[in-house]
This record gives structure tokens, C-alpha cells and sequence, in this order.
């Protein structure tokens, strides 16, 4: 539990493993996977992504909403808030007469860097 309050952004279950192991040498991969749902029931840790076949997790912090942007090519994750999101969501849920309780939008695609990895790899390719 110690190393899901100071995490520091986002985790998935082996490498929370990973750092907990640091620390007890005894404790399970099974255990660590045991313990997730627990953490999410309890409101200490959410599910934020769902990536290149991995989950990933954040600690819940406050009211600090916010969504995500994940590049598939070198899975960097950059969150941001946007004040006209909010207020579009907090309009939809009115109209149709609905409490949210909570809202993930996850966007995947290709950062500058990866794209422009891409590009100059087709250009490498296009003059072989």
C-alpha cells in the first residue's frame, strides 16, 4: 500500500511487483494482482489506460480530472484537463438528466518524435 501512495503518475501490476518486491522479498506476483481490485473498491486507485495489452493505474487524488493521451509507438502518456471537455460532459450528462460519477477518454496515436521517426524511416527506405 505504501508504494501505491507515493506513486507518481501511472503504474501497471508488475511494475507496482516490482517495487514492492524491493521492499518484502516474500511478497507474490498473485498477491500484488490480488490486492488491484481492492485498491480500486477502496477509491485509493483507478484505472486510467488500457494499452498495447496492459492496464495501467494512478492513485486518485482529489478532484484532479483529467484525460490522456498515449502514443503507441513510445508510450508516453501526457494528461491534460480541458475546461471546455468538462463543461460539454457536465452539459450531455444534464441533458439527459444523469449524475456523472466519472468519465475516461484515452487517445492513441503517434507523438512528433515517433512520427517523425516514421517519416525518416520511409525516406531511408524510399532511397535503398
Amino acid at each position: 500500500m505504501k508504494e501505491v501512495l507515493s506513486s507518481r503518475g501511472h503504474f501497471d501490476v508488475d511494475q507496482l511487483y516490482e517495487n514492492v518486491k524491493k521492499y518484502n522479498r516474500k511478497v507474490s506476483r498473485a498477491t500484488v494482482y490480488r490486492l488491484i481490485p481492492h485498491l480500486i473498491d477502496s477509491g485509493v486507485i483507478t484505472e486510467t489506460l488500457r494499452c498495447q495489452g496492459r492496464i495501467s493505474y494512478e492513485k486518485i487524488q482529489g478532484e484532479s480530472r483529467h484525460d490522456h493521451i498515449v502514443c503507441l509507438g513510445c508510450g508516453k502518456v501526457i494528461e491534460f484537463r480541458d475546461k471546455k471537455l468538462q463543461f460539454l460532459i457536465d452539459n450531455i450528462c444534464k441533458k439527459y438528466d444523469f449524475k456523472s460519477i466519472e468519465h475516461r477518454l484515452g487517445i492513441r496515436g503517434y507523438c512528433k518524435k515517433c512520427m517523425e521517426k516514421e517519416e525518416d524511416a520511409g525516406n531511408n527506405q524510399a532511397e535503398i
